[in-house]
């Protein structure tokens, strides 16, 4: 089978089987080999390693990913490319392609049932409506996890990465830092899709860290608080965590554990680091 990262190739192969683009999956299909290559390299796949590809499409990652790694598990939830893939991925005998949606399935089973073991890398160019969702259920699914590395819209991947201060930091970002160190490794310009996306997208690593570079004694409890103090950004964090309907925590209790922690009680939560989060939901988890 001819490589479908040539243009020519995809639109052959879409024809072939009468193939029409799904909005409701947000189907953009990668045809530049550059960037194909700039992912596995950035995914740092070698011949021992197990793949967890979601999101195939007609198999034009996968192809590549089946010549790096050792073994390939890809996940499609549109069970009109199945044949396609059948076609596309014929001549490589170490994937294995299942009909689920991702966020249904159990992931922890699907893994155990074909990873032997072996950690995971995840690898997958992503819907973009659902881009958060599925980083989040890959990180929180209890998968042996070495890196996740996705291509995402531009704007996502700059919100992954930043930090305290910056218009792009939120709820987001201290998520993804929670689970892993984010690395933007290419962005790639809407002319290399079929169909063109609106908008940017960018290649970013996220590299599992063996443990969470900080410590709480409720995650869950320090995420909702989170969530919070960004669902009403320009308000102060004490406003914020008060007027939440899943906490309404008194402002006078938040204006304390913030003195507590040497914080103005009008700080906004934008302002704050990882590490300071923690603090603070452990300060108001003590008195809750």
């Amino acid at each position: 089978m001819a490589k479908l990262a040539n243009p020519q190739e995809t639109i052959a192969v879409l024809q072939k089987y009468g193939f029409n683009f799904q909005k409701k999956y947000g189907q953009n299909f990668l045809i530049d080999p550059h960037v194909l290559g700039k992912i596995i390299a950035a995914a740092q796949i070698g011949p021992e390693d197990f793949v967890l590809e979601v999101g195939p499409g007609i198999g034009t990652m996968t192809q590549y990913l089946a010549e790096a790694a050792g073994e390939v598990l890809a996940v499609e939830i549109d069970k009109k490319l199945m044949p396609i893939l059948a076609d596309t991925l014929s001549d490589y005998s170490n994937v294995m392609v299942i009909n689920e949606d991702i966020l249904k399935v159990d992931l922890k089973e699907l893994i155990h049932q074909f990873s032997k073991g072996r950690p995971v890398k995840v690898a997958a160019n992503l819907p973009y409506y659902i881009t958060t969702p599925i980083i989040m259920s890959l990180f929180e699914s209890g998968v042996p996890l070495e890196s996740v590395t996705v291509m995402v819209q531009k704007e996502v991947a700059d919100r992954m990465q930043a930090g305290p201060g910056s218009k792009d930091y939120g709820a987001l970002s201290l998520a993804v830092q929670y689970y892993a160190t984010p690395y933007i490794a290419a962005n790639v310009p809407p002319n290399c899709f079929i169909p063109r996306p609106a908008v940017g997208s960018a290649v970013i690593r996220l590299t599992r860290h063996e443990k969470p570079p900080v410590e709480t004694g409720d995650p869950d409890f320090m995420f909702r608080i989170i969530r919070a103090s960004f669902n009403q950004r320009r308000k102060t964090l004490q406003n914020g965590l008060h007027n939440s309907p899943e906490l309404q925590i008194p402002k006078e209790t938040v204006a304390k554990a913030l003195t507590d922690m040497g914080l103005s009680p009008a700080v906004r939560g934008e302002k704050l680091t990882l590490a300071q989060f923690a603090r603070l939901a452990d300060l108001l988890g003590s008195v809750r």
